[in-house]
């Protein structure tokens, strides 16, 4: 069984170096690394040609894309192992979880998704959460559990590649929310196991395309337009569920707001 790691950058010059090295510190036999750069201008390709140069298990490409999904799809075209995990330039994993992460896969029917925990950090190198998606299921996700049912990075996941066979490969025109929705599709056909456990870690650094949409609010629109999208997809009877549930959901957060202004309780 091996695992292929796939990763996508553009002008990645300030992380490639410690991403790379994360990957061949994993120590792990069965694992190939796949870098695809999206025609970078910086240092970054002489960077990844200098480590694949001297380690057999890297493998690289640098031509221009039409964006991070469309780097992502060509990596899993180039992926020989049967289990897949994406690492950012700028994410790492915590020590030996990719060998870890193998001997777990010979344990599950196929395709299975595996997820676990990741650590949000600030530039400044501070812990801001930990991501916890011990709910992780379709119907938590569309009711906006994202908190508790949504892996923040895919640091903290992994999948059978045969997994792209069922639900398809990333959308190349979603640039932003690719993840959400791999997730979503995936978590209807996979078989889901979540170990209780921290993966990998997570930058949200200023700059960042994820950091600026945020702050813009246009993630908020976005996320809200892929859910809503899963979710008309659903079955009349099933979606209507999740529409009471919303719906009660929202009164009870009325409700612990009206207590908790009134007599300052925080026991609801």
């Amino acid at each position: 069984m091996m695992i292929s790691i796939i990763t996508p950058v553009f002008n990645g010059e300030r992380f490639i170096e410690s991403c790379i090295a994360n990957v061949i510190e994993q120590n792990c036999p069965s694992l190939e690394h796949i870098i695809i750069d999206g025609a970078s201008t910086d240092s970054t390709v002489a960077i990844v040609k200098k480590y694949a140069d001297q380690h057999r298990h890297i493998r690289w490409v640098s031509e221009k894309d039409r964006g991070q999904s469309d780097a992502m799809n060509k990596g899993i075209a180039l992926a020989k192992g049967n289990i897949l995990g994406f690492l950012n330039v700028d994410d790492y994993y915590e020590p030996d979880v990719l060998r870890k992460i193998v001997e777990i896969f010979k344990t599950l029917p196929e395709p299975s998704l595996l997820v676990g925990n990741c650590n949000v950090w600030d530039d400044k190198g501070k812990l801001l959460f930990v991501s916890k998606p011990v709910k992780i299921n379709m119907t938590n996700i569309l009711l906006g559990r994202f908190l508790e049912a949504f892996p923040m990075n895919p640091t903290g996941y992994f999948y059978h590649a045969s997994l792209h066979g069922a639900i398809g490969l990333y959308k190349t025109d979603e640039h932003y929310g690719m993840d959400l929705d791999f997730i979503l599709r995936a978590v209807q056909q996979a078989n889901v196991a979540y170990r209780d456990e921290v993966w990998g870690n997570y930058r949200y650094l200023q700059g960042t395309k994820t950091y600026t949409d945020d702050v813009s609010g246009a993630n908020s629109r976005r996320v809200m337009t892929i859910v809503n999208y899963h979710l008309m997809a659903l079955p009349r009877s099933q979606r209507y569920r999740i529409y009471l549930h919303r719906f009660l959901i929202k009164r009870y957060d009325q409700v612990k707001a009206v207590f908790r202004k009134m007599f300052g309780w925080t026991a609801l």
